[in-house]
């Protein structure tokens, strides 16, 4: 799913539980998934589906729980009538009635999936808060702790799929706090509960269907069938499209098995789909870099790809001036403009991309393999003294931009390729640094 991009988050400290965020951790703004690839997304979901404690990026900050939310008799008897009428559509497309009954004996409409499901879109989180919390001194130790504890089964998943190992322990990490937090909601009933529901339904009705393939096929049973709110399962927060068509049986017991306490099939099957969609093993997601005084900010840009040697020859140099190496080509990116880092991005940083599609979540991913493998912190310094826009923010901001000729193409309040190409274009025509920051300060000028 993608996924959702894609969720506040807490500060780590050394135990393993607080090694993920919040179940409502905040979720960067995301970008739409490229079409050509295999994605874990059907679609570009905001909501980014996290189990509780993981540090999937979602939207809203941590809110006291509600009191329970009792379910008009009205939505019930919908909800019952609506499954009747999704049984039939189900068994037209070969799921047995033995199946389908024993898949939702007990379900009931969730009021709960539905406020998460709409409280998401209101806040994000700046970049380096969550990559505070991505790549914590407990998230590190935990990753280097899982590296030595798993070193043969990840050794043999690396060997088989050609996927770096310390890239899928940081998947896990993000994911699930390795393991720790896999998601207790029961996934028939999520995803009944948002198929029903008039927002989503094709999607999750999609979802739904799988799942019950999935109690089909035999890999698990009803009782064992948990996962986030929104249905992502396992150690590494599968939907069920995407276990369909790349989970595997690393173990050889038969079953493609991502719940259990044993993570072999669930790190496995993250490395399968990293592979089908292009990893190149050996490569970096990205490289901190400096920028040379006077350099054309308008560079910095996703669909600008260069050589590492054509970027040297501009004064682009890692931190400690050493050569890049041949990693391909690759782009500038800023995530929070000029003030804050410079990464110099390749092919590996679009194949995590495809997992999830917030450039934080990416950055945090492969920031977080390099420090459990010895890397040290990023270096540069972040603008800190700025805020993250709300929900309302960015749609208001995009709403500016095109009103003044800056066409964002949406209105969704989603700071993806468009509305930052919109930002750079404003801020070229003011005279600014055109470097796409979305931020406060432009939002201002805007008004």
């Amino acid at each position: 799913m993608r996924i959702q991009v894609i969720a506040s988050i807490l500060a780590l400290t050394g135990t393993l539980a607080a090694a993920g965020s919040v179940e409502q951790s905040l979720r960067p703004m995301s970008r739409s998934a490229e079409k050509d690839v295999v994605s874990r997304n059907a679609v570009s979901l905001i909501s980014m589906i996290a189990p509780q404690n993981s540090l999937r990026p979602t939207l809203r900050p941590a809110v006291s729980p509600e009191p329970e939310t009792l379910v008009p008799a009205a939505t019930e008897a919908g909800f019952a009538d609506w499954i009747s009428r999704f049984r039939e559509r189900a068994l037209r497309q070969g799921i047995s009635g033995a199946v389908f009954d024993r898949a939702f004996r007990g379900v009931s409409y969730d009021a709960d999936v539905i406020r998460r499901d709409r409280n998401q879109s209101e806040f994000t989180k700046t970049i380096w808060d969550y990559l505070d919390s991505a790549a914590s001194d407990a998230r590190v130790s935990n990753g280097t702790a899982a590296l030595r504890k798993h070193a043969a089964l990840l050794d043999q998943i690396e060997a088989r799929y050609g996927v770096d190992k310390d890239v899928v322990v940081a998947i896990w990490g993000l994911e699930s706090a390795y393991g720790t937090f896999r998601g207790s909601n029961p996934v028939i009933g999520s995803l009944a509960t948002l198929a029903y529901d008039a927002r989503r339904s094709a999607f999750f009705e999609a979802q739904l269907i799988d799942a019950l393939r999935i109690l089909q096929s035999g890999d698990v049973t009803p009782a064992d069938f948990t996962g986030s709110w929104a249905g992502a399962m396992g150690h590494t927060q599968f939907i069920p499209s995407s276990y369909q068509s790349l989970a595997v049986d690393f173990d050889g017991d038969g079953k493609r098995d991502i719940w259990s306490d044993n993570p072999a099939d669930a790190l496995a099957s993250t490395a399968n789909y990293l592979a089908r969609n292009g990893w190149v093993k050996g490569a970096p997601w990205g490289i901190e870099v400096t920028l040379p005084q006077g350099f054309d900010y308008t560079l910095a840009n996703r669909d600008i790809k260069k050589t590492t040697a054509d970027w040297a020859a501009m004064g682009v140099v890692t931190l400690d001036g050493q050569p890049f190496g041949d990693h391909g080509k690759g782009s500038v990116l800023l995530p929070a403009g000029a003030k804050g880092a410079a990464f110099l991005i390749f092919k590996n940083f679009d194949v995590i991309e495809t997992y999830n599609t917030a450039d934080a979540y990416v950055i945090g991913v492969g920031h977080l393999s390099d420090r459990i493998t010895g890397a040290g912190p990023i270096r540069s310094n972040w603008p800190r003294e700025d805020r993250a826009l709300s929900f309302a923010e960015r749609m208001e901001m995009q709403q500016l931009l095109t009103a003044k000729g800056f066409d964002t193409k949406k209105i969704d309040g989603k700071v993806g390729p468009l509305t930052i190409n919109a930002v750079r274009a404003f801020q070229t025509s003011i005279g600014d640094i055109p470097d796409g920051y979305a931020s406060l300060n432009i939002l201002k000028k805007l008004r």
